[in-house]
């Protein structure tokens, strides 16, 4: 019993031995892959630093290096959402103000590519409350602020242009509105004056009409005037009295008389 003890025991100290020796290695290989990827990021080969630096961190996941490291290859590769995340998490892992600091740093340089200007104001701002002599932030944050307000501007511009091109089209219509009007208005004045035209035109005609009527109502070549009329009827009336006169003479003479035909 007491010799099943002693190999037990012996039994633990071996694999806890083990497990020490392994966890030593790897973070000698973790370092190593630090190594390399810092080699390949002087190079500006920054995907191979990136895999470098999540070899690392595969052997050794709370390794600040490594994922501060692997946040500046991820953001050379212009992949800066990624990187801004990365940086996130690194600020919460670093205890060390000034690694806190360059931690914001870069997370503004992230934003300032993606034109997340009030962003990076913020990151930058951070940044300088861990370490308010870094001169290269300060700029950062300036810089960020101008093109912040020069955004804005544009932004502003832009909003503007379109309303007046916006008021320029509703002009446009309207003009185009009143030109039909106005198109109208001439078509229908232009219509009144021929249909103006056309009743003077009538008039004319009914104007005319009437004054062939009254020609028609002038004698004609073998007609009788009014005045010819008027002297006939006087002389048939002298010599009806001219007839009955001597009709009375004859009659008393006790003379028939001759019939007359009719005239």
């Amino acid at each position: 019993m007491k010799n099943s003890l002693i190999i037990l025991f012996l039994g633990f100290t071996i694999v806890a031995f083990s497990q020490q020796k392994s966890t030593k290695e790897l973070e000698r290989e973790a370092r190593e892959n630090i190594r390399e990827g810092n080699e390949f990021y002087n190079q500006l080969k920054f995907k191979e630093a990136e895999i470098a630096y999540k070899k690392g961190l595969s052997k050794k996941p709370n390794y600040p290096t490594a994922s501060y490291n692997l946040g500046n290859a991820i953001y050379q590769q212009d992949r800066n959402n990624e990187a801004v995340s990365q940086f996130e998490l690194v600020e919460k892992t670093f205890k060390e103000k000034m690694n806190k600091a360059e931690a914001y740093h870069n997370m503004g340089n992230s934003f300032m590519k993606e034109k997340q200007y009030e962003k990076a104001i913020e990151a930058f701002k951070n940044s300088m409350r861990n370490n308010s002599k870094d001169d290269e932030t300060r700029y950062n944050l300036a810089m960020a602020q101008e093109l912040l307000k020069k955004q804005q501007q544009d932004n502003k511009d832009n909003k503007d242009d379109k309303n007046k091109d916006k008021d320029k089209k509703d002009d446009k219509n309207k003009d185009k509105k009143d030109k039909e009007g106005g198109d109208k208005e001439k078509k229908d004045d232009k219509k009144k004056d021929k249909d103006q035209g056309k009743d003077k035109e009538d008039d004319k005609g009914d104007k005319k009409k009437d004054e062939d009527k009254k020609k028609d109502q002038k004698p004609r070549p073998n007609q009788l005037s009014p005045e010819q009329i008027k002297q006939l009827l006087e002389a048939m009336n002298n010599e009806e009295n001219k007839t009955q006169k001597k009709l009375n003479a004859e009659k008393a003479k006790g003379k028939k008389i001759k019939q007359e035909k009719d005239w």
